[in-house]
């Protein structure tokens, strides 16, 4: 009994320090929806991202519009980065690693 409760005591340590240690995020989508300025929320591969001013925006494969593919990283809740990529990267079926 006492390794039973041990071990439950173990993995709720672990499974609330997950979240707080995990490295970032991220996605590959095409964008579906976006604000017409910066900040707002956006809708890249069927999730909605939520862009702040202190999100990173980068346009190397192209402008980030409607139908731009992308990879999006974030942090928790907060997107850091959304970054224009090739169209390959979000192709179904494919493996974008």
């Amino acid at each position: 009994m006492k390794h039973l409760i041990g071990m439950l005591l173990l993995a709720g340590t672990v499974l609330s320090a997950s979240p707080s240690i995990q490295a970032g995020e991220e996605f590959y989508g095409t964008i579906e929806k976006r604000p017409e300025g910066k900040v707002g929320t956006w809708t890249i591969g069927g999730r909605e991202v939520v862009v702040t001013e202190k999100t990173k925006l980068e346009e190397d494969e192209g402008p980030l519009v409607v139908g731009a593919c992308v990879e999006v990283e974030y942090e928790g809740d907060s997107v850091e980065e959304i970054e224009t990529e090739k169209p390959e990267k979000c192709r179904k079926g494919r493996n974008p690693s």
